[in-house]
C-alpha cells in the first residue's frame, strides 16, 4: 500500500442518499467544514499504531470498510491510500481535503480493528506501570520493545522528518512517547462510545 504511486486523481465525496446509515451517528462539528489538518494527522496516527501492532492490520482496515459497508467511500486500497495520505506531514501527501464523510469512515475503520486488539492494548497498557514501578523503560518487555520499533520505522519511512515539527521525533525516546501515547487512544477506542469519543476528539480546539 506504501509504494503506491502519487496521483493526480481528485477524491469527490458520494452524494449523502448513498451513504452508510451508521455514518449518521457521527454528527458534524460545527464551526469546520472539512476535516482539519490536526484530524488527518491523528486519523493517519491511530492507524499506524495498529499497523504496529499488528502486521496484518494494512488488510484488516480494508476488510473492516467492506464489513462497515464503506465501499462507496473507500472501495479499494488505492483510494484508502489516498485518504491516508491527506495527512500533510507524510513523504507522498495528498494536497486535497479530508471532507467529514471520509473522515468518519477512517474513524470507523480505527475502531473497528482497534476492538479486535482490545486483549492486546490492554495487555501492553496494564505492563507499562509495572515496568515503570522497577524503572524499567518499556523495551525491557518483549512485547512492548516489538511495538515501539515497527512504530519507529513505519513512522519514519511514511513521514517527512525534514518538517520541522517533526524533528523531535528524530529522537527515539520522544517517537517512543508517541507510540505509547497512541496505544491510550486506541484503548478509548474500543470502548462502547469509543467511535464518537475519538471522533470529536479529532476537532478539539478547532470548532467554535
Amino acid at each position: 500500500m506504501e509504494t503506491a504511486k502519487p496521483t493526480t486523481t481528485i477524491l469527490e465525496s458520494p452524494s449523502p442518499d448513498v451513504l452508510p446509515p451508521l455514518l449518521a451517528t457521527l454528527a458534524n462539528p460545527k464551526g469546520v467544514s472539512i476535516c482539519p489538518r490536526r484530524a488527518r494527522w491523528q486519523i493517519d496516527l491511530l492507524m499506524i499504531a495498529l499497523e504496529s501492532l499488528d502486521l496484518n492490520a494494512a488488510e484488516m482496515m480494508l476488510q473492516a470498510a467492506r464489513e462497515l459497508s464503506l465501499q462507496v467511500i473507500i472501495p479499494n486500497r488505492v483510494i484508502f491510500w489516498q485518504l491516508r495520505c491527506t495527512n500533510p506531514f507524510r513523504h507522498l501527501a495528498q494536497r486535497h481535503p479530508l471532507s467529514f464523510e471520509e473522515g468518519k469512515a477512517l474513524v470507523m475503520i480505527i475502531c473497528h480493528v482497534a476492538r479486535r486488539q482490545t486483549a492486546v492494548i490492554r495487555h501492553l497498557l496494564l505492563v507499562l506501570p509495572q515496568m515503570e514501578a522497577q524503572n524499567l523503560s518499556p523495551e525491557s518487555y518483549g512485547p512492548l520493545r516489538d511495538y515501539l520499533d515497527r512504530f519507529r520505522r513505519h513512522f519514519r519511512k511514511r513521514m517527512n522528518l525534514r518538517r520541522s515539527s517533526l524533528f523531535i521525533y528524530r529522537d527515539d525516546a520522544q517517537l517512543n512517547a508517541l507510540g505509547l501515547r497512541l496505544l491510550h487512544q486506541l484503548l478509548i477506542c474500543t470502548g462502547t462510545l469509543g467511535m464518537e469519543r475519538l471522533w470529536f476528539s479529532l476537532f478539539d480546539g478547532e470548532v467554535d
